[in-house]
């Protein structure tokens, strides 16, 4: 039974230190939507959104409304595209594209995910056409998020299909160029990639998923922040104790707005993601968990240990706190999206190089990164592929979303606005690796794949 004391540090939560429910994503199948005909497919994909999705943002409302949480999102997940339009006689995607489009402004929601394809093995009908029609689709849409998915523990790295991502990236931000290089701020490439994740932009519907579902990402580094703040003088073991004890707090609070989502609108309740997802707003911000733990800049030796310590303490406490945990669950660590993050790589602090290295314990990957505009393709190539090997030998979800600034150079600032942020263009390697990732073929898969 909840008391005052919970009443009213619940409202300090959401008022002082930014707790908020980041996104309702519905997740919605569009295997029924096959068809040859690629126009008749276009409709029953918009028919289908429309129909399941018309009440989503109305609800996330009246959620807000009945238990005072805001709720920052509302978004949809769909089938990866590649697999309704493998069918379709004349292969163009970015039809399909543009009706998600349709579709995500009837329906009113931030961004539909899905425009995707999981090629980690290889190439299937569809998968190449859409591919290559991204940086179109990105760039004659608003709302629409894409990913791919490169590779697996139990697969290996499909090389192939990184070679070509880095032309992929690097176009995306050329014909965006004039709009701060939007394009590859909503394409992921990914390495196990999970089928249930409610986050943009690498969000999609698996084909394991039921028709349709209600999954939620909560988020609150601020109100974890606050907590060890209380705790100066704590041990490691007891700060791991007051974080677990604050994710249980804020995973309680996503279960509670899943649960009443998923029964006002007759559609199952899936999971949870207890992922910690900054914002630029000051306070917002993991790079700040990690500096009052007692590291004087986010990027400095000691921030793998302390963001693993974040990491772990999150997800022990989340899991306590609902029986259906999934997505991504962890801490991110988008560098444009996270004022601290900014910050510190503003003063040279915080490297790529050690962004790869916190990667190997938090929950995502490289995140919204700004690299200068004249980075090379088969550059961008092999950090996806270096990204996706830690995934792969870790099995965990890893992922790259790196945007090439176009005309800008190291120091400079690439501006998105509203939850995408700011961030300074990051310095990279100087050497080719060209040679590498145009060998092609398959990164074996690691001896602990074999499991059975």
């Amino acid at each position: 039974m909840l008391n005052a004391y919970d009443i009213l540090e619940t409202i300090h939560m959401i008022q002082d230190e930014y707790l908020d429910i980041r996104t309702i994503t519905m997740g919605i199948s569009l295997l029924d939507c096959i068809d040859s005909d690629i126009d008749k497919a276009c409709d029953k994909v918009y028919n289908k959104i429309v129909s399941k999705a018309k009440d989503l943002v109305s609800v996330g409302e009246k959620i807000e409304k009945e238990y005072g949480i805001p709720i920052i999102n509302k978004r949809i997940s769909v089938t990866p595209i590649s697999i309704v339009s493998a069918a379709c006689d004349k292969k163009n995607p970015v039809k399909f594209a543009l009706t998600l489009q349709k579709a995500a402004d009837h329906c009113g929601v931030n961004f539909i995910g899905g425009y995707s394809a999981l090629v980690q093995k290889g190439f299937s009908a569809g998968d190449l056409e859409l591919i290559n029609s991204i940086p179109e689709a990105l760039s004659c849409t608003s709302n629409i998020c894409s990913s791919i998915n490169v590779g697996s523990t139990r697969t290996g790295i499909n090389m192939d299909a990184v070679a070509l991502m880095g032309k992929i990236v690097k176009k995306s931000a050329e014909v965006t160029a004039d709009r701060n290089c939007i394009g590859p701020a909503k394409l992921v490439v990914f390495c196990n990639a999970v089928e249930d994740n409610p986050f943009m932009a690498g969000a999609f519907h698996g084909v394991g998923e039921p028709d349709c579902a209600i999954n939620v990402g909560v988020s609150g580094p601020g109100v974890v922040r606050a907590a060890v703040a209380k705790y100066p003088d704590a041990n490691i073991s007891q700060i791991a104790d007051v974080i677990k004890k604050t994710a249980f707090k804020i995973t309680r609070m996503g279960q509670l707005v899943g649960s009443r989502a998923s029964e006002m609108l007759n559609v199952p309740f899936g999971i949870v993601d207890l992922s910690l997802a900054p914002t630029p707003a000051v306070g917002d911000s993991v790079a700040y968990i990690l500096e009052e733990l007692g590291l004087e800049t986010c990027g400095i030796h000691g921030t793998t240990a302390a963001l693993a310590l974040l990491n772990d303490a999150v997800k022990k406490g989340g899991v306590m706190a609902s029986s259906h945990i999934g997505g991504l669950s962890g801490a991110f660590i988008p560098v444009s999206e996270d004022a601290g993050m900014i910050a510190a790589a503003q003063s040279g602090v915080l490297k790529l190089d050690k962004l790869e290295a916190m990667t190997a314990v938090c929950s995502v990957g490289l995140d919204m990164i700004a690299v200068p505009g004249d980075i090379s393709p088969d550059t961008i190539s092999a950090i996806i592929a270096d990204e996706a090997a830690i995934g792969m030998v870790n099995n965990k979800t890893t992922a790259v979303r790196i945007i090439p600034a176009i005309g800008k150079k190291e120091g400079d600032m690439l501006e998105f606005g509203g939850l995408l942020g700011s961030g300074p263009v990051m310095s990279i390697h100087e050497g080719s690796s060209s040679k590498f990732i145009s060998r092609g073929g398959r990164l074996p898969a690691p001896m602990h794949s074999v499991k059975n």
